[in-house]
């Protein structure tokens, strides 16, 4: 494991040779901190949500509102985590330049001046307007800052999975599997 200032450092999980801010369908999941049920209850294999829950549905809704060129797939709030897919259109600033800059990440120092550094390596220097990580950071901000503001002890987990959506047949399989997630809850290996 790769250490910085003397430290573990997780690795990303994300595909280094991908751009999070192309254009794209992707899969996210992001779950409650520790698993808690913050979002509501599964009742007859319907979704029955908090106040939290709510929020969480409302701001999802929201993320077109207030991101560029993105269309909102399939979406459930569950109670312990939200599934969507989040389809990125494309956006204006599509080329290879890289700004640098500190967004949600570190600023992480080049090893290698003469190395290229991958796209996944770029990120740490700039996370993208409109990338999913961006999106998905705002709309947890969002979610948080609400509930706290109403006085709702809430968290999530600190990160979030993501899968690239390759081609219509996974596009609607996993489609299918959020629509149907309340449903198939029990089964769920996030039903803790």
């Amino acid at each position: 494991m790769d250490k910085y200032k003397n430290k573990y450092r997780i690795p990303s999980a994300r595909l280094q040779s991908w751009d999070y801010r192309w254009a794209g369908a992707y899969f996210i999941t992001i779950c409650t901190a520790n698993r808690i049920h913050y979002l509501g209850e599964i009742e007859n294999g319907k979704m029955v949500l908090s106040p939290i829950g709510v929020l969480a549905d409302v701001f999802w809704h929201e993320i077109k509102n207030h991101a560029q060129n993105v269309e909102l797939g399939a979406f459930v709030v569950m109670p312990n985590h939200v599934h969507g897919i989040l389809i990125l259109t494309g956006n204006d600033n599509d080329n290879n330049t890289v700004t640098v800059g500190t967004g949600h990440a570190l600023s992480l120092p080049s090893t290698n001046a003469s190395t290229n550094p991958t796209i996944g390596q770029q990120r740490f220097q700039n996370i993208g307007k409109n990338s999913v990580s961006s999106i998905v950071g705002s709309y947890k901000s969002a979610v948080t800052k609400h509930a706290h503001r109403l006085g709702f002890e809430f968290a999530w987990q600190t990160r979030f999975y993501d899968h690239i959506i390759r081609n219509d047949e996974s596009f609607q399989r996993i489609s299918n599997y959020i629509i149907n997630n309340p449903v198939n809850w029990q089964e769920d290996k996030l039903n803790n």
